[in-house]
């Protein structure tokens, strides 16, 4: 073997992940909001990108008419064949008449207002980044945060040192209304005497919301039995057996309280309206709803699918800056600079026009697939996997993977992300074609909604109903359905309806 120094030439093949290659890949992943907030972003670093208005024309920002529109393709590429472009950068002018075909060309509905799916979303302006719909959350006050609204009622009657025990104490209290921390800790930390924290505590236990500032479900329920002036020594100890009430042993708990069974009945009723959480009415994280990127309405005999174009942005090309400033007189690295912009914006506004065309090739397929569920409902749902959509439309099952992600389909039935759609099969139990385990779960959620109190469905029964209804399941999977459902065993849900009849 020869261990000279030597020179070789070799070809090889690689597949090198451009910058428009892996923007292409991110603008796939992303919901319309967050499409929308990366315009933001490409528009500030762009000067030749700008958001398109609904007034805007053919010609450009500028009206510059002399710019001919973009040819069209006959047959769209697909989503594989854009990640394949590498640089892709032409030069050809895309500030085309946005109201032409060449872009909306998704639905019939496109020219006739949108299928908002009853929402009202497309009067709420574009949606792009200068979309001047109301702002209805502008409207809504600031939530107070449960510290904030402590300390203010702290201030009106605690001063001087007890104000900074009172306001470390508010500190540690959590969002349920809670005080997770021992008073002695808190006392030697601060160096007061115990009785003197144990004081500002109570004063504490006396602010809205009442049962604040309790160190256990027992203390924060005493609490507000007291401020309803419910705190009877049979109301303590019920107080003190939470424990047995949990687990339903009602005729024990009659004895301990020394009470009859009416009672028992008033007393159970009471604690059930007292706020195990008083804290979480306060500084909660605002909800934030889900605003669907896809449309699906009936239409006829078939069905129109349509993007959500209230929260779609969409980007110009302003060809008329660029001729201006290519007119100037320029040194080689501002050339150089305008071309990488002249390349990036072509490149931006491509790829969002073919995320708009594969968006809605996923969602039609997925809806000629599951077209029985937006019929019947979940009972009808079928197993689906991201590689028969793929292979259905011709696309890389990865391509499809990242269409479906962080986006939601409105229609008839409400709103549901596009994951909700692919689901593992359930055999049949007679042979026949494979059951989806969204609607095994839905079978399972019924029965039990519909069992009688008397006779609580164990899991070894639900199954021979299940099988009984055609599903050939084990009761394993039951039982894991069940949990991931959130609902309780048997005995769980026993102890539950003998405690709503005693109450």
């Amino acid at each position: 073997m020869s261990l000279a120094p030597r020179l070789d030439l070799r070809q090889t093949q690689s597949l090198v992940m451009t910058p428009q290659l892996q923007q292409a890949i991110k603008l796939l992943a992303l919901s319309n909001l967050e499409v929308e907030g990366f315009i933001a972003e490409e528009i500030e670093k762009n000067p030749l990108l700008e958001a398109a208005r609904d007034d805007d024309g053919g010609g450009g920002p500028d009206g510059d008419a002399g710019d001919a529109p973009a040819p069209v393709r006959d047959e769209p590429a697909s989503a594989d064949e854009l990640l394949s472009f590498g640089e892709g950068a032409g030069e050809a002018s895309l500030d085309v008449d946005l109201a032409s075909e060449a872009f909306h060309h998704d639905s019939p509905s496109d020219s006739i207002g949108g299928l908002d799916g009853s929402l009202g979303l497309s009067g709420t302006g574009a949606g792009g980044v200068d979309g001047e719909g109301v702002d209805f959350d502008s409207f809504a006050a600031a939530d107070i945060s449960l510290q904030d609204h402590l300390t203010a009622q702290a201030g009106a009657i605690i001063a001087g040192p007890d104000m900074f025990i009172a306001a470390h104490l508010i500190d540690q209290i959590d969002e349920c209304g809670y005080l997770g921390v021992s008073l002695l800790d808190v006392a030697d930390r601060l160096g007061v005497p115990l009785v003197r924290v144990e004081g500002v505590l109570a004063l504490i236990q006396t602010f809205d919301p009442t049962g604040v500032g309790a160190r256990s479900l027992a203390e924060c329920l005493a609490l507000q039995a007291k401020d309803a002036d419910r705190y009877d020594p049979a109301m303590a100890r019920l107080i003190d057996n939470l424990d047995l009430l949990a687990r339903g042993q009602i005729a024990q708990l009659r004895r301990i309280c020394g009470v009859d069974e009416d009672d028992m009945a008033d007393m159970i009723r009471e604690l059930r309206d007292y706020d195990p959480k008083p804290g979480c009415r306060y500084g909660g994280e605002s909800v934030q709803t889900v605003v669907p990127d896809i449309f699906v309405a009936r239409r006829g005999a078939g069905w129109a699918v349509e993007i959500n174009a209230a929260t779609l942005p969409r980007v110009l090309l302003n060809r008329a800056y660029y001729v201006e400033l290519s007119a100037a007189k320029q040194d080689k690295a501002s050339k150089s600079w305008l071309s990488d912009c002249l390349a990036s914006a072509n490149w931006l506004v491509k790829a969002l026009d073919q995320r708009q065309r594969t968006i809605i090739k996923v969602a039609t397929e997925i809806v000629k697939q599951q077209e029985a569920f937006f019929l019947h409902g979940v009972a009808h749902l079928r197993p689906l996997t991201l590689a028969r959509v793929a292979e259905a439309i011709e696309m890389h099952e990865s391509t499809v993977s990242r269409v479906t992600s962080n986006k939601y389909l409105s229609c008839a039935r409400g709103v549901f992300e596009l994951k909700y759609f692919f689901t593992s099969a359930i055999q049949s139990a007679d042979g026949g074609d494979a059951v989806s385990a969204e609607a095994v779960k839905s079978a399972i959620r019924a029965l039990i909604q519909a069992e009688d109190p008397k006779k609580i469905l164990s899991d070894d029964t639900l199954v021979d109903l299940l099988n009984a209804k055609g599903f050939d399941i084990a009761r394993r999977t039951v039982a894991k359905y069940r949990e991931s459902m959130g609902i309780g065993s048997s005995v769980q849900r026993r102890r539950q309806k003998a405690l709503a009849g005693a109450s």
